[in-house]
């Protein structure tokens, strides 16, 4: 479903300033690229988690408003917005622009446009899942506001005091959707309901305000002390409110109700994240070439792990086996040591790092976190620098073949130094392009791209790290065919490579169902039960989501072969360093424009 023009006419002129567009309409000087700060800091204001990630309302005690209202009103933004721009350049116009300026109005246009699909269809109400939504929003922002000083100590007070008026706005919108008839499954809620108890159980509210008390002489005031730990009190109770609509209510209204979306609602969430109508024929076919490829060298890497072993038990073997790091704070300086290492060897060399991109930390995920470990950019002025988080799942010893390809994907080559060169040419670009427009196909597909060049560029000479590697490549193909299957009812074809020894039949024609993908990923990924069971719920709760990574990668790829070959047709030797620090200055695109634009660079 494409979003139409908001004004229901078409717009014909753009103001003067604009080389090579018609017409002198609206204000002297205006461009795409205003246009697309300007509704950042619209955007700022409806959504504080998105002015805390990027570090544009320092102070701010605000939590995001998630009732029917709140959503309406980010809606109507994004329709003045659009409005605007339609007004100034008409879509048949872009493509005359200035370099920078047509790829600000592109990625505006379509995502905004996206956005409006999203709000029309009731998404909003349905957006209950273990990633990317409310819960995991409000408790992200708590974890980032700064606790340093009297007054930011404060802050967080006032913003754990929100918390209720926050969720019960939330609430109200689950509550609408339940009217329009719109639900999630019961898979997601009662995976937000765990979360929820996880925080609770953990007495993770209160574990943030205790901080305060090792600070060094006595940290906050007795009267600080004792507000924040009221405050950590009225969060808990909303959270457990929260969770006790979610089982008590919400869970028996939606007994019943599919994992699946459909085709309709999978295209507009692949869309989103995407930021391409695809071709999910296309796409599914994809997947299963990319299974078969990486089978073959999985195949071949289980046998330099241990000889004549399958990819399953080389995954074993490592797990019980292989090299570890022993305790929680241990893992976490090892992940420093190890993207302190990286930048050093891959600085100069492969990248050219400013100097604000050289920092990045390594943290640990709090309690009631998803799975899968994730990555925060740094604020605009790098006051909170880049930073990889590690959620433990309970456990204190770790085995590194399973976490180096992946931190190479969370922070140096991955997405570190693409998300904190962003930040760092924002000014040149737009905080839209750096920040509040990213498309996940773009950053993941570039963190996955990372991947794959830190193994072409032999950094993982280890035969488990490889094994990593590739276990990591062929989890993102899996991905993209169980993804796409399980929410569109797309079946096996015919002609699968069956997975080794304990690994499920694939038989074709069959339809993919939850247990079904859970055993597949199994045979392949090495990871425990419980992450993998994670793993599936977060890819139908987030529809569209799990195969942005590899058709991200597909498309940095196609775009480096695309300027290789037009190096080597005119005669010139191809700079790879100089085409990354180029690719890495476009800001956000969507695959629409991704490999279109990458061909071209020098």
């Amino acid at each position: 479903m494409a979003h139409q023009n908001p004004t229901g006419t078409p717009a014909t002129s753009t103001p003067s300033g604009l080389p090579g567009a018609p017409g002198t309409t609206g204000d002297a000087g205006t461009t795409p690229r205003l246009i697309a700060d300007r509704y950042v800091e619209t955007y700022a204001d409806l959504d504080p988690a998105a002015a805390l990630m990027m570090g544009i309302r320092p102070g701010s005690d605000l939590l995001p408003d998630f009732s029917p209202e709140g959503c309406g009103a980010r809606a109507a933004a994004a329709r003045d917005t659009l409005a605007e721009l339609d007004a100034l350049v008409p879509e048949t116009a872009v493509a005359d622009l200035p370099d920078v300026e047509r790829r600000a109005a592109r990625l505006l246009r379509e995502r905004l446009g996206s956005d409006l699909d999203r709000d029309e269809a009731g998404e909003e109400t349905v957006a209950l899942a273990p990633l990317m939504t409310p819960v995991q929003r409000v408790r992200m922002m708590l974890d980032l506001t700064p606790r340093g000083d009297a007054e930011e100590w404060a802050v967080l007070a006032r913003r754990l005091r929100r918390m209720p008026a926050s969720l019960d706005g939330y609430r109200r919108t689950l509550a609408a959707g339940l009217d329009g008839g719109r639900a999630a499954a019961p898979r997601q809620a009662e995976a937000v309901a765990d979360q929820l108890t996880e925080a609770l159980d953990n007495r993770w509210y209160h574990s943030l305000v205790a901080e305060a008390d090792a600070l060094p002489g006595g940290g906050p005031s007795v009267a600080l002390r004792a507000d924040l730990a009221e405050a950590a009190d009225l969060a808990a109770s909303a959270a457990t409110g929260l969770r006790d609509y979610l089982r008590a209510k919400y869970l028996p209204a939606v007994a019943g109700v599919p994992d699946g979306v459909g085709e309709e609602r999978y295209l507009l969430g692949a869309r989103r994240w995407t930021g391409a109508d695809l071709d999910l024929d296309d796409a599914y076919a994809y997947g299963w070439e990319e299974y078969r490829r990486l089978r073959a060298e999985m195949i071949e890497a289980a046998g330099a792990v241990l000889p004549g072993a399958d990819p399953a038990s080389a995954m074993e073997y490592l797990n019980r086996h292989g090299r570890a790091v022993e305790g929680v704070e241990e893992m976490r300086v090892w992940l420093q040591e190890f993207m302190d290492r990286a930048i050093a060897d891959l600085h100069g060399t492969h990248f050219d790092l400013p100097e604000p991109v050289r920092r990045v930390e390594s943290m640990i995920a709090p309690f009631g976190s998803a799975a899968a470990p994730y990555y925060t950019a740094p604020s605009l002025d790098f006051s909170r620098p880049g930073r990889t988080w590690l959620p433990t799942m309970g456990e204190t010893r770790f085995p590194l073949w399973s976490l180096v390809s992946t931190w190479y994907h969370e922070g140096v080559p991955g997405h570190h130094l693409q998300l904190a060169q962003w930040t760092y040419l924002a000014d040149r670009l737009s905080r839209y392009q750096t920040g509040l427009g990213k498309v996940s196909a773009s950053t993941e597909g570039w963190a996955l791209y990372a991947e794959r060049l830190a193994d072409e560029l032999g950094l993982l000479t280890d035969p488990g790290d490889r094994l990593g590697y590739l276990s990591e490549q062929m989890l993102r193909a899996m991905r993209v065919i169980i993804d796409i299957g399980m929410h569109t009812g797309r079946r096996i074809p015919v002609d699968v490579p069956q997975p080794g020894p304990g690994g499920p039949e694939l038989n074709p024609g069959d339809a993919w169902t939850p247990e079904l993908a859970h055993a597949f990923v199994s045979a392949y990924s090495g990871m425990e039960p419980r992450y993998i069971t994670s793993e599936i719920t977060r890819y139908l709760g987030v529809p569209g989501q799990a195969i942005s990574y590899k058709l991200g990668e597909r498309a940095w790829l196609a775009g480096r072969d695309a300027a290789r070959a037009a190096h080597a047709a005119r005669g010139a030797e191809f700079d790879l360093k100089a085409w990354h620090t180029a690719a890495l200055s476009l800001g956000s695109l969507g695959l629409d424009d991704l490999a279109d634009e990458l061909a071209p660079l020098p």
